[in-house]
């Protein structure tokens, strides 16, 4: 499995939100985008698609921009990219039940499964709180 730049992009940019989180301060599109060294028109794509989702709140005005709609230690790594990436299915046959029609008998599938149990179970046991502290580590700042 492979992510795709909407996945990383969307990790980074709720990483900067969750870095503003406490000063609770909206960030505009703009500064996370500089931050982020992400295009801004593909930021607003992404944006928008987290928006929806509810993981991010927009806030209108000269000040305006976007926040995290919860706290960075409730909002998980898979959260952001299931929004952005669809399912984390490693194959089709796991996604789609017709994929193939070996599926019912297929020892294969079974691997599958739990690459895919373990990619879940990793990316949902992160929050963006723990890549907040995972940074503060990295700079010496614990």
């Amino acid at each position: 499995m492979k992510l795709s730049t909407r996945g990383r992009y969307g990790i980074h940019a709720m990483f900067d939100l969750a870095r503003e989180y406490k000063e609770g301060v909206p960030q505009p599109i703009k500064t996370i985008a500089e931050r982020q060294r992400i295009p801004d028109a593909y930021l607003e794509q992404l944006i928008s698609a987290l928006r929806k989702a509810g993981l991010v709140t927009s806030v209108r005005g000269a000040q305006g921009g976007y926040m995290l709609a919860r706290k960075p230690e409730e909002i998980t790594v898979g959260e952001v990219l299931r929004v952005l990436e669809g399912e984390l299915a490693t194959v089709e046959c796991l996604e789609f039940e017709d994929a193939c029609d070996r599926a019912c008998a297929c020892p294969t599938r079974l691997v599958w499964q739990k690459i895919q149990d373990g990619v879940n179970a990793i990316v949902d046991g992160i929050t963006l709180g723990d890549m907040l502290c995972d940074d503060a580590r990295m700079r010496g700042e614990e």
